[in-house]
C-alpha cells in the first residue's frame, strides 16, 4: 500500500471512530434570550437595511465549525507541544459530555496552562498573532461575514469566549473588525494559568456603549429616526454574553441548519489585508479525527524520516536520488519550457524560496551534482548532511558579490556545466508559504551571468518545513515526515543577466520575479525577509548562531 493510500485509510477510519463517539452523545444550542426575535437565517437581505451596528458571536455565527475544538487543539500543538494537544485530544469524549460553555473553559485550561506570555520579547502571544489567523480565516462564513459588516459599512463588534488573544488578531488585521469583547487570559509572572475572566468582568473592563457606537449617538433604542443607533445581533455557539445581546440587540438572527448548509468560506480578495505570512508547523485543520491521524502517523513518520534522510542523503550517491526519493513516497515532477539540457548548461540557477530542500531538488532534476546552494542562513546539522556543497553568504553585499563571482569564473575555468560547479540562489531570501513572491534581491543580477529561473512549488500534508520561532535544524526533519511530500520544479526560458546584454540590477530581478509568478500563479510583492520577522517573530529576522531564523 503506498503512503498516500495509507493516508486516506488513517483519515477514514479515524472519521469513523469520531462519528461513533459523537452517535453516543447529543447536545443542542442554548437558546437565545426570550425577548429577542429568531430568524431562520443570515443574508445580507434579511438584516434589516436601517441597523447601525451588528452584534456577531463568532463561535457558530461567523465561523462556519460547529466546533472550537480545532483551534484549541492548535494552540495545544504549536504552544505546549504533542504531549499537550494528546491530552487534549484524550479529553474530547468529556468536552462532548461538557457542553459548548464548560468545554471551552477546559480547553482553555489544557492548552493555555503554563504556556509563557511572551517569548523572545514578543508583545503579545505568538501563536494567535502568527499561527491562529491562517485557521480562522480558512472557516469565515463569507454570507456572516457579508450580512454583518459588507452591506451598508455596519460597524462590527465580535463576540467570543474564545481568549482575546486567540481570537482578536484575525479579527481587527485580516477582518478590519471594528471592536472586539472577548475574555483575557490570567497570567501569572509571565506564565498563562489557563483560566479567563468571566463575562461580567469583561463587560466592566470594557465600555459597552463605546465598543457598541451608541454612545455618541445617544444610546440604544427601538431603531428610531431619533439619533439612536439600531443594534442587531448574529448569535453562536453556547450561551456566554447573553446580557450584551439582551441590553443592546433589538433582534438576533439565528441561522438555521438548512442556512449553514449553504455557508461558504469567505474568499480571501475579500480580507481587509492579504495574508501572506504565517507559522507553525501543523500544515493540516486539526479536528479530532485528523489530529487522532497524525498521532497515529507519527511512531510512522519519525523512522520514515531518518530512513529518507539516510538512504538519500548519507548512503547512496546523489545521482540515485530521485528513484530512491520516489520509492519512498517523495513526489517530484519537473517540467522544463525548452530542453532540459540546454536548461543545465548554465551555472547559475535562481528559484523562489519554498523549503530548505529547494536546491536538492533542482540539482536532481538538472543533474548537476557539482551546483552549491547560496544561502543567508543554514543549520550546521543541515550543512554537514547535505549531498551538495552550501556556499555561506554574510549579508555584506560587496564581499557576498565577490565570492559568488570567484565561484562562478572557477565554473566557467572548468568548462561551464561542470568543473568548478554552478550556484543555486534563492533571491527572497526566506522561504513564503502562500501563493505570493517576496522582492528578488538584485544580487545575482551583478554576477555577470545568464540566468536560469526555476519555478517551485510544494505541498505537504501534516507538517511545514519551515518556522520562523522554531529550530531551523528541524526543518527537513518535518518535511520529510509528511506522508507524501511532492514538488513541483519547473524550468523556464533562460534570462539574459547583467553582463549579458539584458540590462541588469533590478530590471533584470524583476523580470525573472515575473516569470516565476506567472508560472505558478502567485502573486508578486515588494515584501522582504524583514518584513516577515517583524509580522511572525516581531524582530528583523537577523540573529547570530542562535539556529532559529528561515
Amino acid at each position: 500500500m503506498s503512503s498516500k493510500a495509507f493516508t486516506k485509510s488513517l483519515l477514514f477510519h479515524s472519521n469513523k471512530f469520531v462519528r461513533r463517539l459523537k452517535s453516543f452523545v447529543l447536545h443542542a444550542h442554548p437558546p437565545p434570550p426570550p425577548h429577542v426575535v429568531r430568524r431562520s437565517s443570515t443574508t445580507a437581505d434579511e438584516l434589516p437595511p436601517a441597523a447601525d451596528v451588528t452584534v456577531c458571536k463568532v463561535e457558530g455565527g461567523l465561523l462556519m465549525s460547529p466546533s472550537t475544538f480545532p483551534y484549541f487543539m492548535l494552540v495545544a500543538l504549536e504552544a505546549g507541544g504533542l504531549f499537550r494537544g494528546l491530552l487534549l485530544l484524550l479529553l474530547y469524549p468529556v468536552l462532548l459530555l461538557l457542553g459548548h460553555d464548560r468545554a471551552t473553559k477546559l480547553m482553555v485550561m489544557v492548552s493555555f496552562a503554563g504556556v509563557r506570555k511572551e517569548k523572545d520579547g514578543s508583545p503579545s502571544f505568538r501563536v494567535g498573532r502568527a499561527v491562529m489567523p491562517k485557521l480562522f480565516l480558512e472557516d469565515v462564513s463569507a454570507e456572516v461575514f457579508e450580512a454583518a459588516a459588507r452591506r451598508r459599512r455596519r460597524r462590527l463588534v465580535c463576540v467570543s469566549s474564545m481568549p482575546r488573544e486567540m481570537v482578536e488578531p484575525f479579527l481587527k488585521e485580516y477582518l478590519a473588525v471594528d471592536a472586539v469583547v472577548a475574555p483575557e487570559l490570567r497570567a501569572f509572572r509571565g506564565y498563562y494559568l489557563g483560566l479567563t475572566e468571566s463575562d461580567g468582568e469583561v463587560m466592566q473592563r470594557l465600555d459597552m456603549e463605546e465598543v457598541i457606537g451608541v454612545k455618541e449617538r445617544g444610546g440604544a433604542g427601538d431603531g428610531d429616526r431619533d439619533g439612536q443607533v439600531t443594534v442587531v445581533g448574529i448569535a453562536g455557539l453556547g450561551s456566554s454574553f447573553h446580557q450584551l445581546f439582551q441590553n443592546y440587540c433589538k433582534e438576533v438572527y439565528v441561522a438555521s441548519e438548512w442556512a449553514r448548509r449553504r455557508w461558504r468560506p469567505l474568499q480571501p480578495r475579500r480580507y481587509a489585508k492579504p495574508l501572506i505570512f504565517h507559522d507553525g508547523r501543523v500544515a493540516f485543520r486539526p479536528t479530532t479525527s485528523a489530529t487522532l491521524a497524525m498521532f497515529v502517523w507519527l511512531p510512522l513518520a519519525v523512522p520514515l524520516a531518518l530512513l529518507r534522510v539516510a538512504l538519500i542523503v548519507v548512503v547512496l550517491p546523489f545521482s540515485l536520488a530521485p528513484p530512491i526519493a520516489a520509492a519512498l513516497g517523495i513526489h517530484c515532477r519537473y517540467i522544463a519550457a525548452s530542453t532540459l539540457r540546454a536548461a543545465a548548461a548554465l551555472d547559475l540557477f535562481v528559484c523562489n524560496h519554498r523549503s530548505l530542500l529547494d536546491p536538492l531538488y533542482v540539482s536532481a532534476v538538472a543533474g548537476r551534482a557539482d551546483l552549491a546552494a547560496a544561502t543567508y542562513s543554514i543549520s550546521r546539522l543541515s550543512e554537514i548532511l547535505a549531498p551538495i556543497r552550501t556556499f555561506r553568504l554574510t549579508r555584506d553585499r560587496a564581499a557576498d558579490r565577490a565570492a559568488m563571482q570567484a565561484h562562478l569564473s572557477r565554473s566557467r575555468r572548468g568548462g561551464g556545466g561542470g568543473g568548478g560547479g554552478g550556484l543555486v540562489v534563492c533571491p527572497e531570501g526566506t522561504t513564503c508559504r502562500e501563493p505570493f513572491l517576496l522582492r528578488f534581491s538584485p544580487l545575482f543580477t551583478e554576477l555577470g551571468a545568464d540566468v536560469q529561473p526555476v519555478a517551485l512549488h510544494s505541498e505537504v500534508a501534516m507538517f511545514h518545513g519551515t518556522t520562523a520561532g522554531g529550530w531551523k535544524m528541524l526543518d527537513p526533519f518535518f518535511l520529510l515526515m509528511n506522508p507524501s511530500p511532492a514538488y513541483v520544479v519547473h524550468f523556464l526560458d533562460p534570462v539574459a543577466g547583467g553582463g549579458g546584454g539584458g540590462g541588469g540590477g533590478p530590471e533584470v530581478a524583476n523580470e525573472v520575479q515575473r516569470r516565476i509568478a506567472e508560472t505558478l500563479g502567485y502573486t508578486c510583492t515588494a515584501l522582504t525577509r524583514r518584513d516577515k520577522y517583524l509580522v511572525l517573530a516581531g524582530n528583523d529576522g537577523v540573529v547570530a548562531n542562535n539556529n532559529k531564523s528561515n
